[in-house]
């Protein structure tokens, strides 16, 4: 794959809240987040004491948020506790499958379907999802007899790339490949608008990475998931 035309994965999620997504977010020109209630991601415009200390004053005492770092902690940071939560693999649709058709229909989910999303995202936890983290870009869905059985959507978004996130199917329905087809499906959809699928998903989850890789997706580089908040008074600490 060639990197230099990936420039912007580099750093998804502080070229997601400068860029198309700034609505989304608040800071300054150090460190951007997420509203607390779309995404609890934030990011450093640079790995430097300034940047974590602007972090500091975007965070309220008990709020928490998530980076993605290219190594571990720099070392000890003022007034901030940096917990390490694992690695994360970086995966773009490279050769993307063709879709199949069945019998249950692919819905486009919207506004009116906010409970529905939040019900099942907590239930099955794909990961971070807040009350309005649907607005953050496409969500589409299965229904059996009303209920919303599975979904998946867009949650960062770059130039000339789109993040796939929230796929989730109640355990119920698991095991059928409706996962697997909503994936293909919003993938489509989004190289249709000229745009390239990504993703990310822990280096642990073995059998997310290798469905992710038959549906066409390639690993293209780590990252260290770190969560940040405030340290206790007078402390700081590392990793």
């Amino acid at each position: 794959m060639n990197h230099s035309i990936h420039v912007g994965l580099d750093r998804p999620i502080w070229t997601a809240l400068t860029t198309r997504q700034a609505h989304l977010g608040r800071g300054e020109a150090l460190a951007r987040r997420y509203h607390p209630d779309v995404a609890p991601f934030a990011a450093l415009e640079s790995e430097t004491p300034a940047a974590y200390r602007a972090l500091h004053h975007l965070l309220l005492p008990d709020e928490h948020v998530v980076v993605l770092q290219s190594f571990d902690a720099m070392g000890p940071v003022d007034a901030l506790q940096l917990t390490h939560v694992g690695i994360v693999h970086q995966m773009v649709a490279t050769h993307l499958e063709a879709g199949s058709m069945d019998a249950q229909e692919v819905i486009q989910l919207s506004n009116v379907d906010a409970k529905d999303m939040l019900d099942l995202a907590q239930k099955t936890k794909p990961g971070p999802f807040g009350k309005r983290t649907g607005g953050m870009g496409n969500y589409i869905g299965i229904r059996d007899q009303g209920r919303l059985i599975a979904m998946a959507g867009e949650r960062m978004r770059l130039n000339g790339y789109v993040e796939i996130s929230a796929v989730c199917v109640d355990e119920d329905w698991r095991g059928r490949g409706l996962a697997g087809r909503l994936v293909k499906t919003l993938g489509r959809q989004i190289e249709q608008r000229g745009e390239v699928p990504f993703l990310h998903v822990l280096s642990d989850n073995h059998s997310a990475i290798g469905s992710y890789e038959r549906l066409g997706f390639e690993l293209r580089r780590a990252f260290h998931l770190t969560r940040i908040g405030h340290a206790d008074p007078g402390s700081a600490a590392v990793l």
